[in-house]
């Protein structure tokens, strides 16, 4: 009898089991993975993350862990494979992971700023004033992997009749904006190709000397960065994602603090329709 009412009271027991292990498994999840493209210098990229992963953890109600990576390819693989979350991404790492993944990465926001970006093109030779002057010259990108820093610089070149491979006497690629202005400012290179925002900031900042290194070109706009997560992601955390960078706002000393590091005036949603372009651009570049 008491080995009957066992093997009866057993299914229960193994369903109790069950739920246990899943709810200890939920737990274990209830940590969100973050990343972003090495497009600057990993203390700066640091800075930028710190105060938003505090955020996210009060609004989203999880611990938020930022974890570098190497190089953009990095970041790509990271979100693709599942060993992060959320990536921060360029247009083309964005176009790069959806590719590479058969579309199972969603872009949730960009930064209002992103629905036009730009680039620029910046030297300290006098003799260079248009794009066509950079022909025989050493001319720096960013990564190569960089929407901002090399595959708009590089269409939009291709546009103009040069050829970067062709016509510059040397191509380099820095890895990362601030690295390229560098190249230019030390004379490694004649001219440089560069995300606009991060040129703006060091001239805000007085970081560079404009009386010395200007800007020359600055491309049309197109779409860049967005906040990009994996499609397995529940809709339920995609949405809560989602709503806490849209509150952000510069009425509160937390927001204006993160979307000043963000140099953002306000995020905004976006959609995988938006980076066509990009990816256009990308396969008629031949870097797709």
């Amino acid at each position: 009898m008491h080995l009957t009412t066992q093997r009866r009271h057993l299914p229960a027991l193994i369903t109790a089991a069950v739920l246990a292990l899943s709810g200890l498994a939920a737990q274990a999840q209830q940590v969100l993975r973050v990343t972003a493209i090495p497009d600057e210098a990993p203390t700066e990229l640091a800075r930028k993350a710190a105060p938003l992963v505090k955020y996210l953890e009060t609004k989203l109600g999880v611990k938020v862990e930022y974890t570098p990576v190497t190089d953009y390819a990095a970041s790509v693989e990271a979100l693709v494979n599942k060993k992060v979350d959320m990536a921060w991404f360029g247009g083309f790492t964005f176009v790069q992971a959806s590719v590479r993944s058969g579309g199972k990465v969603i872009p949730l926001v960009q930064r209002e700023e992103d629905e036009k970006f730009r680039s620029v093109f910046i030297t300290a030779d006098p003799a260079i004033q248009s794009l066509a002057d950079l022909k025989g010259k050493d001319v720096s990108f960013g990564s190569q992997s960089s929407t901002s820093g090399h595959l708009m610089p590089r269409s939009f070149l291709l546009q103009a009749k040069v050829d970067p491979d062709k016509d510059f006497h040397r191509v380099a690629y820095s890895g990362a904006h601030d690295a390229t202005i560098a190249a230019v400012v030390s004379g490694k290179v004649q001219a440089g190709a560069l995300n606009i925002s991060v040129w703006d900031k060091f001239v805000a900042d007085k970081k560079v000397d404009t009386t010395k290194v200007r800007a020359f070109y600055t491309t049309p706009a197109y779409f860049d960065y967005n906040w990009t997560v994996h499609a397995d992601m529940p809709q339920a955390l995609r949405d809560k994602i989602t709503q806490a960078f849209l509150a952000l706002s510069r009425d509160t000393a937390e927001g204006k603090e993160i979307l000043e590091l963000q140099r953002a005036t306000r995020f905004v949603p976006t959609k995988a329709d938006n980076y066509k372009g990009i990816e256009a651009a990308a396969r008629s570049a031949g870097l797709l």
